[in-house]
């Protein structure tokens, strides 16, 4: 495990930083809300991240991507969560990649991926059947078939996935199901977050699917990726936060000075600088570990998702309030932040299950 970047990580993390702070600042995802955007994202943006490789980071070279690894990818999404851009890059490039990478038989690798990777093809998981996140709470069936029959809540990128990996049982226990979105049976109905992203609630009524064989096997390493690379978008979400508070503070002035120069508010922009660095110890050792297949991934990935999902509710809560009256409104865009975190923090799994999680892991 490695707490440092190499040349070839720390140049993808520089050009996405580029990218979306010129491409998609946070003035795109407030169109995308006001406009009621039918896709709640930019199809363009998108297929310009396929260009630059992105998309086939988790997929092996047989089938077009690069095998690149979690920590190149964990480097794109902290970027995006600088500018809190709404990508499929969780739902697609991270889950439905890693799914069928390591799961799907060799036809539909060949089927799938490299539509996937040329960014053609948007995926989706669809897991939580619960208010909280319940990985293994399954109460969706599938019959010898292939049928699926249940509703799935909070599938993100749900309504506009062209493909939904479905979480059921069988008689074999639990497994993978790819299900075409347009198939009869299937319904899905969209639901804003308060953070302005997509997700859907998904019902299937003897819907036709089809498993991946290796899907049960690899889920919950497929999980693991997605909560360490969540937390590396909360980290980026955090940093920026931060930075943007700090320089209110020292433009802000109050009886004649700026208010950055009031002890209790050095303390406060301390005390989240400090979470922030061990959050990134806590990202970065996390994707290090799930790349180098370690014994200790899983736990990493806990700890990871617990550190950011404190940090960014720091963070997000600190850069409202020492913004005073102007953060509170809504043509200011330090509430996106707070707002962000309200959604983060829940998705694969709040700090308390992961503190939860970790403590089982560790033999507690």
């Amino acid at each position: 495990m490695t707490l440092t970047l190499n040349e070839e990580t720390r140049m993808v993390r520089d050009t996405a930083l580029e990218f979306f702070r010129e491409r998609s600042p946070i003035a795109a995802l407030r169109k995308l809300r006001d406009d009621n955007d039918p896709d709640g994202f930019d199809r363009n943006l998108w297929r310009q991240m396929a260009d630059l490789g992105w998309t086939g980071f988790l997929v092996s070279e047989d089938y077009g991507g690069s095998a690149f690894g979690v920590t190149g990818l964990g480097q794109a999404m902290e970027a995006a969560g600088r500018t809190l851009a709404a990508t499929p890059l969780l739902s697609t490039a991270l889950l439905g990649a890693s799914l069928l990478d390591l799961g799907g038989s060799t036809d539909q690798k060949a089927e799938h991926l490299p539509p996937l990777i040329a960014g053609e093809r948007i995926f989706a998981l669809a897991l939580e059947e619960k208010t909280r996140h319940a990985p293994h709470q399954i109460a969706t069936t599938a019959d010898k078939s292939g049928r699926l029959t249940g509703v799935k809540k909070f599938v993100l990128d749900g309504h506009i996935a062209d493909v939904l990996i479905v979480v059921a049982r069988d008689e074999q226990g639990i497994g993978l199901f790819l299900v075409d979105a347009t198939a009869p049976g299937v319904t899905r109905t969209r639901t804003i977050m308060v953070d302005s992203r997509n997700a859907a609630i998904v019902t299937f009524d003897n819907a036709p699917g089809e498993r991946l064989p290796g899907g049960a096997d690899v889920l919950e390493t497929v999980l693991d990726r997605a909560r360490a690379c969540l937390a590396a978008e909360m980290l980026g979400s955090s940093a920026e936060a931060f930075e943007r508070t700090v320089q209110y503070l020292k433009d802000r002035k109050q009886f004649g000075v700026q208010i950055g120069s009031f002890q209790t508010l050095k303390h406060r922009a301390a005390q989240m600088f400090c979470e922030i660095e061990v959050t990134r110890s806590a990202v970065t050792a996390a994707l290090s570990a799930l790349d180098e297949h370690a014994n200790d991934a899983a736990a990493l990935a806990s700890l990871a998702k617990t550190k950011a999902n404190d940090t960014l509710y720091l963070c997000g809560n600190e850069g409202v309030q020492m913004h005073g009256g102007i953060g509170m409104t809504d043509e200011h865009e330090i509430g996106f932040f707070m707002k962000r975190a309200r959604v983060a923090q829940a998705t694969f799994g709040d700090a308390a299950f992961h503190r939860d999680r970790y403590a089982a892991l560790m033999g507690y």
